[in-house]
């Protein structure tokens, strides 16, 4: 076990998550709204018209295969003909399922604001290469300095316990209070669908809330 990997699992600790995979897409009752809508402590980042009809809330982890597999074969559809299109508000919410997870996620917050969602795609695409390896903070520093870190900044990033706890604390408040248990769940307008989605899926789900 290298230094750092042994540097970020004695920061994080044991994982958050069972996170179960898998699950059939289904849906369930929705959530107090004003609750939802309630950002963390670092704030939401979000994609998409403030005016939008629907507001669309992922939460996700970045070593889920599913949420990997959504990010390459239904994101794209659904940012090229809701969010773009001013149909859709997107905001994306960390659920962090393990150390490493933590550890990625808190890269993606310490990249400049306009490289978080440039950062998260790649993460995503490149998830076979980091999150499944022996020495995945090794990886992620690879990945790192093509997003522009530095080894010291890098280092830096990973040392903030306090960005590790407020990540944290994004997950926990999301199994206390919406009983997000699995990844991807997705909330739209407030209604969960918990499981892989498909762009077919989102046309339905979305089609009677963006008429007009």
């Amino acid at each position: 076990m290298s230094f750092y990997r042994r540097q970020v699992v004695s920061l994080f600790g044991a994982a958050l998550f069972a996170g179960a995979l898998g699950v059939v897409p289904a849906r369930a009752q929705g959530v107090d709204l004003a609750e939802l809508a309630k950002p963390g402590p670092l704030g939401d980042k979000i994609q998409g018209s403030e005016t939008a009809p629907v507001t669309i809330i992922e939460y996700a982890s970045l070593t889920c295969p599913h949420c990997a597999h959504f990010y390459s074969t239904v994101y794209p559809s659904l940012k090229k003909n809701y969010i773009d299109t001013g149909k859709v508000r997107f905001i994306f919410r960390e659920f962090p399922r393990d150390p490493v997870d933590v550890g990625a996620f808190m890269l993606a917050r310490c990249a400049p604001a306009d490289k978080y969602f440039p950062l998260i795609d790649v993460l995503f695409a490149q998830q076979q290469n980091w999150a499944f390896t022996r020495d995945a903070v090794k990886q992620l520093l690879t990945i790192a300095k093509q997003a522009g870190f530095t080894e010291d900044s890098f280092n830096k990033c990973l040392e903030d316990k306090k960005l590790a706890e407020e990540l944290r604390s994004v997950g926990r408040r999301a199994y206390e209070k919406f009983k997000v248990d699995s990844t991807p769940t997705i909330f739209i307008n407030g209604e969960v669908f918990r499981g892989e989605m498909t762009p077919a899926g989102f046309d339905k789900a979305l089609a009677p809330l963006t008429k007009g």
